[in-house]
């Protein structure tokens, strides 16, 4: 070897590129956390089947068949008693004294950076558990979801990544929670890309499918190769006629979908508006959970039972409407009042219930040109659950994956697709934004919004600005409106206090009248109590400003306290240092820059 010649395994050998190569990291740590959330969602399930035991005697997904057997009193007072077990826990222990699911992961991806805290995670896990083991009619899929983000944000910051990577392992972490909890990788896959990161970066792709399929591998080696749901043999759609059936559910599934949100916020908000403590809410609420139950059991749980047996066929047109309704009223209730859980499962209830009734009709009125109610209730299972999520890709890749029927998938996303545009023209909101929209935060573009909170006011704002005291008189505030740097006077007073704003506009006929100088100063014709920025304010509270202003410069203050004036921002210089944020996140993305 000579002296010139790089050493085996050095800077310049294969090894060493593929060891600093960022993609191949991510991709190594991606299989790491598929196991880790594969494995935390089968430990998850078996706790869920733990506290079911304590309470109903049974641990499993039969909950209707155990629940017909017991006393009326054990119904009625198994939820009650875990909601107060979890109304005590999360008002002591949980951050902003609320259960966590999966805004709180679209949040930390759009507006943090991918940061979450696993002790939080945790915690949510367990109010979670105990939620849903006691009876709580939502799903387990959503707390998965926030317990995989939580451990791959976990690991990002354990090894100090940055904003892209750490939004990449956090995806990664949910889409290895969704693959394990259907038995589904692909959907997986895009739900974490469709819902919670917000774009389809190869950066991102790569891993979040090694991730999902990770977590498929572990969960298929501990369960075994088998659907969520126990699918009838499915057969090709019957014509291509009833086409505008499907399309009618799809209407149908939007407007199930909008009263599901909207009764789960109304509920939310009554339950807040009783006159008793926050903690003994979801006691109140499993109350009323376990007086329904006693007469309809199938509206308790996760509900893949009732789901299994509405695919089945062995509900009546009347059961399924009325379950239908049921399980949007008991849902609300559960999780307006406080209870842990998310909305996957129930929309697949609500859609399953409401597809049968459908299939029903249709069946009953077009036996010829029917496919049958099974098929029907598989549609309106993915289109509810579409809409709610607003994820309907990753719902449609689902059911392809759970039915393996390309003909039937057809039929799916013509009703998914429907349901999802009506619910976003009529409602703007899927479940998950809804709840983020109500805690103050409008993550619509989620990696945008996060971009316009990384930025700050000072770092964009100028430091050249005109300043004059308040008694200035008007020749002179007529002679420095002409040399000021944008045509704007501010007014500090002996403290350094901003205490008003005079333009050319502001001095109306005295701009050209002196018949008055003498008698005028600045303070008379200043417009007092301007809109002002603070320094610490994000690009999202500056472009809100600027938009109710209707002004082109505010000026900025170090608090609005004091009201000390430091600089002037320019809404041409924000939109600037917007897109260059934009550019630079992109560039991350994609791998470049």
């Amino acid at each position: 070897m000579t002296a010139t010649e790089p050493p085996a395994g050095g800077r310049g050998s294969p090894g060493a590129r593929l060891a600093k190569n960022d993609q191949v990291i991510l991709t190594g740590l991606a299989v790491v956390i598929g196991v880790l959330a594969s494995g935390a969602a089968i430990v998850f399930r078996h706790a869920i089947d733990a506290v079911q035991g304590l309470g109903y005697g049974f641990g499993g997904e039969r909950l209707i068949t155990i629940v017909s057997g017991l006393p009326w009193w054990q119904v009625l007072l198994v939820p009650a008693l875990g909601g107060l077990a979890v109304g005590v826990f999360v008002h002591r222990f949980m951050p902003n004294r609320r259960p966590m699911g999966v805004a709180d992961a679209i949040e930390a991806n759009a507006l943090h950076g991918g940061r979450m805290s696993l002790g939080d995670g945790l915690k949510a896990a367990l109010v979670n558990a105990v939620s849903l083991g006691c009876g709580a009619s939502a799903g387990r899929e959503g707390p998965v979801v926030h317990l995989g983000a939580s451990l791959g944000a976990k690991i990002a910051r354990r090894l100090h990544l940055g904003r892209s990577a750490s939004r990449t392992l956090l995806g990664c972490g949910v889409a290895a929670a969704v693959a394990a909890s259907f038995n589904a990788p692909i959907a997986g896959t895009f739900f974490a890309l469709e819902v919670v990161i917000g774009h389809y970066a190869l950066t991102a792709l790569a891993p979040v499918v090694i991730a999902a399929v990770t977590g498929t591998i572990i969960s298929r080696l501990y369960y075994g190769d088998f659907p969520a749901f126990v699918l009838p043999e499915l057969h090709s759609i019957a014509s291509y006629w009833e086409f505008p059936a499907f399309a009618i559910l799809g209407a149908l599934s939007a407007a199930a979908a909008m009263i599901f949100i909207r009764a789960a916020m109304l509920a939310e908000d009554g339950f807040a508006r009783l006159p008793v403590p926050r903690w003994s809410l979801p006691a109140l609420g499993g109350l009323m959970l376990g007086a329904l139950g006693i007469f309809f059991p199938h509206v308790l749980g996760v509900g893949y039972e009732a789901t299994d047996a509405a695919l089945s066929g062995n509900y009546e047109l009347w059961l399924l409407v009325s379950l239908a309704v049921l399980k949007i009223l008991a849902t609300a209730v559960s999780l307006g009042s406080g209870f842990g859980g998310g909305v996957f499962s129930p929309s697949l209830v609500i859609g399953a219930m409401l597809g049968g009734a459908f299939g029903i009709v249709a069946t009953g009125f077009f036996p010829e040109l029917s496919s049958g109610h099974s098929a029907y209730t598989i549609v309106g299972m993915g289109a509810v659950a579409g809409a709610v999520l607003g994820a309907p890709i990753s719902t449609i890749l689902m059911i392809f994956e759970l039915t393996n029927d390309y003909s039937l998938t057809i039929a799916v996303m013509i009703s998914t697709t429907i349901a999802a545009t009506i619910t976003q023209q009529w409602l703007g909101q899927s479940f998950f934004t809804e709840q983020l929209r109500r805690r103050g935060m409008a993550v619509t573009g989620g990696h945008d919004i996060g971009l316009l909170h990384s930025v700050r006011v000072r770092d964009v704002m100028s430091k050249l600005f005109e300043a004059i005291s308040p008694p200035t008189p008007i020749p002179e505030v007529r002679e420095r409106l002409q040399r000021a740097p944008w045509g704007e006077l501010f007014l500090i007073d002996e403290n350094g206090a901003l205490t008003g704003i005079i333009t050319f506009a502001d001095l109306h006929e005295t701009a050209f009248d002196t018949s008055r100088d003498a008698e005028l100063m600045a303070d008379n014709l200043a417009r007092k109590r301007p809109v002002v920025l603070v320094a610490g304010d994000d690009l999202e509270t500056a472009v809100q400003s600027f938009a109710a202003s209707g002004e082109v410069n505010l000026p900025v203050v170090e608090d609005r306290d004091t009201m000390t004036m430091i600089g002037v921002a320019q809404e041409h210089e924000i939109v600037l240092a917007y897109h260059r944020a934009r550019d630079r996140a992109r560039g991350a993305d994609s791998g470049g820059g």
